[in-house]
């Protein structure tokens, strides 16, 4: 059956709500993984050498929902003072795990694990040195980097056995080592390699208090990351538990995004024991948002039935670039490859996926009406404006429209009513299923099709007779909507159909917040694995146009499928940080989120500095108190600028390199 078949893979089912067994590890006297709740946690931003800032910052956390309270530790003053703020914290009454972030100084880890319920060790920067140089390395010379590790982190291993503290291998995406990086390059394989060479270390020591992150700030290496590392951790015997997060997942809409989709794919397999959602917002702000998140899964394990996988799925020895081997899967989990489609108009193949919006419900359509997705209609100069974020399709249902539409636009009725515009150029019909097949009049450029996935899983819909020039709306009314969905691409891959296909979700009774974070889950977690020609939210009525068209639009920038504007690569902040990252973020945005497709990195301090940002284009990095150093990729450009000219500087450094444009009024 497929449940014991999927198990080499990275979950228990593919179609089967089901939570991944993990070990259960102690953090302090409360439970992670196994059969415990999936806990939430977020990071404190006051300077840890400020006892009561942190003490009163930390019980807001704890009072919105924080189960794990972590605090950074860059030297071992600030180790030493997580005494402190414990024991102010214990005497207020909050008994909450306090765990410590460390980068970079193992003498730090070690003064912490003697205090805190949990120290963050990240092996990208605990014991090496990066400087961004290529290396070849003999295996001999190999082995000899790995013995100098394990002599440098042995010590730290056994002051945790000692203490009964336990620890995360937090590996970033952005932080790998020269050493890993030379290796297996900048991928999801040297993430899982550099936390699997400190988790034999940590086993040669029989410890075994262990948790484990795969963090990055692209949601797609993230997803590929965690499945990696549960399918290798499934060939060496391991299940530890999952830290998960998106970092420098940004502020506001971005960030939220961002996270769900990452967090949110992961969760819907089963996976993940924490939750940590990183955005550029206090602490505080941070719960909410991991809370509904993982809330989502309270009940989900009584899903309707999903059609199980035909054939049988195993995974063989890893490929030729490490990645294991998956059989039976028509698609790998663990690379991005978008599904292979023919074009039909604007759709499908090399074209990026189009956004619909949803006018059905209006009660009258109107050239104002468009304003709210990107059109907007100057009546002086009898002209249309489009933004960059300008949908591709409305959705009007049985609406008339009377009035000229854009040249770029195209507009989507239903099938009899599109009878009365069947002239009209852009007006294309949507059919019901099989009501195409029986149709006396179709549309000679496009059709648009609606099919539930459920009917493609059981052959009601018979998909084989469609037009060439069809493109299929896939939807699903199934709670476990993205694996069900997943499942119906299965199935069209399988059985060899290359048209065109659009997601479809819909949402009754849930808040703008929700619908953002559920919307990004179900949606996103489909593009990450390749999956969709194109997104079509409907939230009948309780969300805004402009609201949903947005929404659209940073799902597909999330998954790196269309880019639509700026990216801000931004920390969440903590006690390093050397500037207000909020009011600096907001101010560098105000300046140059009119570059579409450009993508800066705000980090409070050198440890979230040049890897952190990963694929950044440019950076603005805290270096000193005061002082900003900016980077062009990852090379420093200007070090230690005054914080009052950096922000100018950044633009003229945008300028220098042929990125910039004047913003239009």
């Amino acid at each position: 059956m497929e449940s014991s078949q999927l198990s080499g893979i990275y979950c228990n089912s593919l179609t089967q709500y089901q939570r991944l067994l993990t070990r259960e590890v102690f953090i302090g006297d409360v439970a992670l993984g196994g059969n415990n709740p999936i806990r939430v946690q977020s990071m404190t931003t006051t300077d840890t050498m400020n006892t009561m800032a942190t003490v009163e910052q930390s019980i807001r956390m704890i009072e919105a929902g924080c189960e794990f309270v972590r605090i950074t530790a860059p030297s071992i003053n600030e180790a030493k003072n997580l005494e402190n703020i414990k024991n102010e914290l214990r005497k207020r009454g909050y008994k909450t795990p306090l765990i410590a972030d460390i980068h970079f100084t193992p003498n730090a880890a070690e003064v912490a694990a003697r205090i805190v319920e949990k120290v963050r060790i990240n092996p990208g920067n605990f014991a090496d040195k990066k400087k961004f140089e290529f290396i070849e390395y003999t295996d001999h010379e190999y082995e000899s980097e790995l013995s100098r590790i394990r002599e440098r982190f042995i010590p730290l291993v056994k002051i945790c056995k000692e203490y009964g503290t336990a620890m995360r291998i937090g590996t970033n995406h952005g932080s790998l080592s020269d050493r890993i990086m030379s290796r297996y390059g900048d991928t999801a394989h040297g993430m899982v390699e550099s936390a699997l060479e400190f988790l034999r270390i940590c086993e040669s020591q029989n410890y075994y208090n262990l948790v484990l992150s795969m963090k990055s700030s692209n949601p797609q290496v993230m997803v590929q990351a965690y499945r990696l590392l549960i399918a290798r951790m499934k060939e060496e015997n391991m299940n530890y538990p999952l830290h998960l997060g998106v970092t420098e997942a940004g502020e506001g809409e971005d960030g939220r995004i961002k996270s769900a989709e990452g967090i949110g794919t992961l969760l819907e397999d089963g996976i993940g024991d924490t939750v940590r959602v990183s955005l550029t917002e206090d602490p505080e702000f941070e719960i909410p948002v991991a809370r509904a998140l993982v809330g989502r899964y309270n009940s989900r394990s009584n899903h309707k039935p999903i059609e199980k996988l035909s054939n049988t799925i195993s995974v063989s020895k890893k490929d030729t670039i490490g990645l294991p081997n998956v059989h039976g899967l028509p698609y790998s989990p663990f690379e991005y490859k978008r599904r292979d489609s023919f074009e039909v108009m604007n759709m499908g193949a090399h074209n990026v996926p189009r956004v619909i919006a949803d006018y059905s419900k209006h009660e009258k359509i109107t050239a104002a009406s468009l304003f709210a997705v990107g059109y907007n209609y100057s009546v002086p100069t009898d002209k249309w404006n489009l933004t960059d974020q300008a949908c591709d399709f409305i959705y009007a249902g049985d609406n008339t429209v009377d009035f000229a539409i854009p040249g770029t636009l195209g507009v989507i009725c239903n099938a009899k009513t599109w009878e009365h515009f069947s002239e009209n150029d852009r007006f294309y019909p949507l059919f019901e299923g099989n009501e195409i097949l029986t149709a006396n009049n179709t549309n000679s450029i496009l059709n648009f099709v609606r099919v539930s996935a459920e009917s493609i899983c059981s052959d009601e819909f018979n998909f084989t007779k469609l037009p060439n020039n069809s493109v299929v709306i896939l939807y699903t009314n199934n709670e476990h909507a993205m694996p069900a969905l997943r499942r119906a691409f299965i199935y069209f891959i399988e059985n060899k159909f290359n048209g065109p296909l659009i997601i479809e979700r819909g949402y009754a009774d849930v808040s703008t917040d929700l619908l953002q974070l559920y919307s990004s889950t179900d949606l996103g977690g489909l593009l990450l694995d390749g999956f969709g020609d194109g997104v079509f939210i409907r939230a009948n009525g309780n969300a805004s146009p402009q609201i949903i068209n947005s929404l659209g639009f940073g799902i597909l920038q999330a998954a790196r499928t269309r880019i639509s504007k700026t990216e801000y690569i931004s920390c969440p902040s903590c006690g390093r940080t050397l500037f207000d990252l909020q009011e600096t973020t907001a101010k560098i945005r105000s300046r140059t989120d009119h570059l579409k497709g450009i993508k800066i990195g705000i980090m409070g301090c050198i440890v979230n500095g040049p890897g952190e940002m990963a694929d950044a284009d440019y950076g603005y990095v805290g270096s000193g108190v005061g002082k900003i150093t900016l980077y062009k990729g990852r090379e420093v450009v200007t070090k230690s600028i005054d914080a009052a000219e950096a922000v100018d500087a950044l633009i003229d450094l945008i300028r220098e390199h042929g990125d910039w444009v004047e913003k239009s009024e």
